[in-house]
């Protein structure tokens, strides 16, 4: 009797030692805590919230980082099943490709997991690269690359394109700006340097809409207005001339004493015209009388401009290379120069000003400016402080023969950097990232036989126009990113 009352309370004696605590999975305890469906009468716990994402913020970084590095791209189970097996039974042997300026900005596998392409969404990052007219398959292997590095390059891809949407040669002249619509991704316009202005359309089937015959010298620059119906353009035959598309005709002319450079309407007030000029002035048009409405003097010729977009700021750049930051009244026109920008010290003609209201870089509005000389630079705008711009970086290219254009590049939703494309003297267009300098370039396109000049991106990001000097429009066709 004794015994099994000394087993007993041994038996009791264990079964009230707590037993020791074990790490749970978060994603089970969050499928135990959730709440059954709310009804009219009932409601969940109000914290079940914020217990729910304190149980998914001590989630494993591990799982954290499968789920980043995963992309399905249109693969089911099976891939996702073969991914993670790999990850288990490879470890760190698997590595990503290494970009070139040559190949298309994709990942591609490593020859360890070869076999595994046909099944899982790693075929999906070899791509496909334009070289004169004709796809090749480019893929560049290297299995040398630190963690962090693949991780943060595996995570969202470079800008890639799956070759040419359509071509437009109908141009004999060097074709010297190019723009799509305002919020459109399928007009498309650009002009020459024999003064003709051309409207197309780049969808099924692409076709010339316009071709608009006025000007007498060079197209410097032009405008769509908000609603696409009119085109303002400026020339180097000292006018300045608004199109009404739909009917082709020429509906105003203006004309100035010296060859007029720059051009934008005013994105609030769309019968505000903002023209520079060769002789140092920006004058405010009013777009349904011609009349100028305010004038501002500057240090040299005003060869490129852009306006943010509150209407308030317009960025404008001299032929010294000089920036300068004005303010703008969206009732009555009238402009105040606020700041003056002199971080190129070349002294050569700005080429582009392009304005942004984000960047993953500077969390702020940023601008980009572009030199002749081939000098790339980024600048933060401090708003509270009338548009003050500070330099964050620069970039260096060859020296061009040509005035080369540059534009922004679509913000890639994980992989953070400042992606910037342009021209160049080669015929290639480069794709560059500024905030890594000694490895900027991160892809290009070959397909032009001549200078390209002018590049432009449609809005909704999945097509790219690129122009050169023989007259020659390319509209590339970006690859799709889930």
């Amino acid at each position: 009797m004794e015994a099994t009352a000394g087993g007993s309370t041994a038996t009791a004696s264990a079964a009230c030692t707590p037993a020791p605590s074990r790490p749970t999975d978060p994603d089970f305890l969050s499928c135990v805590l959730h709440p059954p469906t709310p009804s009219s009468s009932s409601r969940p716990d109000d914290d079940y919230a914020a217990l729910r994402l304190l149980l998914l913020r001590r989630k494993p970084p591990s799982a954290l980082n499968h789920r980043m590095e995963w992309r399905c791209n249109g693969k089911g189970y099976v891939a996702y099943r073969n991914f993670l097996l790999r990850r288990i039974d490879g470890g760190a042997a698997s590595s990503s490709a290494h970009s070139t300026p040559s190949n298309s900005g994709r990942w591609a596998p490593s020859p360890a997991h070869a076999a595994l392409s046909e099944v899982d969404s790693w075929s999906s990052s070899r791509d496909w690269r334009s070289n004169s007219g004709q796809l090749t398959r480019n893929i560049s292997l290297s299995s040398k690359q630190s963690e962090p590095e693949r991780h943060v390059r595996f995570s969202e891809p470079a800008y890639s394109f799956v070759g040419m949407h359509c071509i437009f040669d109908n141009c004999k002249a060097s074709v010297t700006i190019l723009k799509f619509g305002h919020a459109s991704s399928d007009l498309l316009a650009y002009g020459a340097s024999d003064g003709s202005l051309t409207v197309c359309q780049v969808s099924d089937p692409p076709s010339v809409l316009q071709r608009l015959i006025g000007h007498s010298k060079d197209i410097t620059d032009f405008d769509f207005s908000s609603n696409n119906q009119y085109i303002a353009s400026c020339s180097m035959d000292k006018t300045m001339r608004v199109w009404e598309i739909s009917k082709g005709t020429c509906i105003r002319v203006v004309y100035g004493v010296s060859s007029q450079l720059c051009i934008c309407f005013h994105p609030v007030n769309n019968n505000l015209l903002l023209v520079g000029n060769a002789k140092k002035e920006i004058n405010a048009i009013n777009f349904s009388t011609g009349r100028i409405v305010s004038k501002l003097t500057f240090d040299d010729a005003v060869t490129a401009l852009d306006i943010d977009h509150t209407g308030q700021l317009v960025f404008a750049g001299d032929a010294q290379g000089c920036i300068y930051t004005v303010s703008v009244n969206s009732h009555t026109g009238s402009l105040s120069r606020t700041h003056k920008n002199k971080s190129n010290r070349s002294k050569s003609p700005v080429t582009t000003i392009q304005y942004r209201t984000f960047s993953l870089v500077a969390r702020c509005p940023v601008l980009l400016s572009c030199a002749q000389n081939g000098n790339l630079f980024f600048f933060s705008i401090a708003t509270d402080s009338k548009g003050y711009l500070t330099l964050i970086c620069s970039l260096k290219l060859a020296s061009p023969g040509q005035s080369i254009r540059a534009s922004f590049c679509p913000l890639l939703s994980l992989e953070k950097g400042e992606f910037i494309v342009t021209g160049s003297e080669d015929a290639n267009v480069y794709f560059y990232d500024l905030a890594r300098p000694k490895n900027s370039c991160v892809n290009k396109l070959q397909g032009h036989g001549s200078p390209v000049i002018g590049v432009a991106w449609n809005h909704g990001e999945n097509l790219l126009a690129s122009s050169d000097s023989d007259g020659t429009v390319i509209v590339w066709k970006r690859a799709k990113t889930s």
